[in-house]
């Protein structure tokens, strides 16, 4: 045993590669793992197979992979934690769903907020004002989905259904709100629900496509 290679004890050729090496000197150890003598011989003959190929990579005649170094020197790094993944939303949820620019906010936003104002603040307003005022918002609305997505009929079904929902929603926040309300704003019920139709809208003209 003592005339023979360093490559010999292993059983590895001399031009193995280190994986080879790596993966023989491991599935030595695993078999003679109750015999101490033979457990020296082979990390005896591996750490000299290590020496033998610095010494060859120092002289450029190979090249070691970083990864590789002495026994007592491995370091096996711990597992890297994977981040869980999030959870997505429903696909049905994310075909309605937009990522609004801030443009996409913001336009919308000053013209229902004018709107809004011109709502409740115009002088002598009535029914017509409020009326017009929900004509001028339902085109707008019309407009800024249509030019997002580029469909007309979608656009135009999503803002109906908005100005009915916000209208009946107004009604009856107006009901239980205002009574509660009054001596601090003078709102009167159509008002209130015009305003809220304008933040539905708003809502869906910025943040659905």
């Amino acid at each position: 045993m003592s005339e023979q290679s360093p490559y010999e004890k292993l059983g590895v050729s001399e031009e193995a590669s280190f994986d080879e090496i790596q993966d023989v000197r491991n599935r030595l150890l695993q078999q003679h793992s109750g015999d101490s003598k033979r457990l020296e011989v082979i990390e005896t003959a591996y750490d000299a197979i290590l020496m033998d190929r610095l010494r060859m990579r120092q002289e450029g005649k190979i090249k070691v992979p970083e990864r590789i170094r002495f026994p007592e020197r491995l370091v096996q790094a711990p597992p890297k934690e994977t981040p869980a993944p999030r959870e997505k939303s429903p696909v049905w949820l994310q075909n309605f769903l937009d990522k609004p620019t801030p443009a996409d906010v913001i336009l919308p936003g000053a013209w229902y907020l004018g709107l809004s104002a011109i709502s409740v603040f115009y002088p002598g307003g009535g029914d017509q004002v409020l009326q017009m005022a929900l004509v001028v918002g339902v085109g707008i609305s019309i407009y800024f989905i249509n030019r997002k997505e580029g469909k007309f009929g979608r656009a135009v079904l999503f803002i109906l259904v908005g100005l009915i929902t916000g209208l009946i929603a107004g009604g009856i926040i107006a009901n239980l709100v205002l009574p509660q309300i009054q001596q601090f704003v003078s709102l009167t019920p159509n008002q209130f629900s015009t305003v809220v139709t304008f933040v539905l809208l708003w809502l869906i003209t910025s943040f659905l496509k």
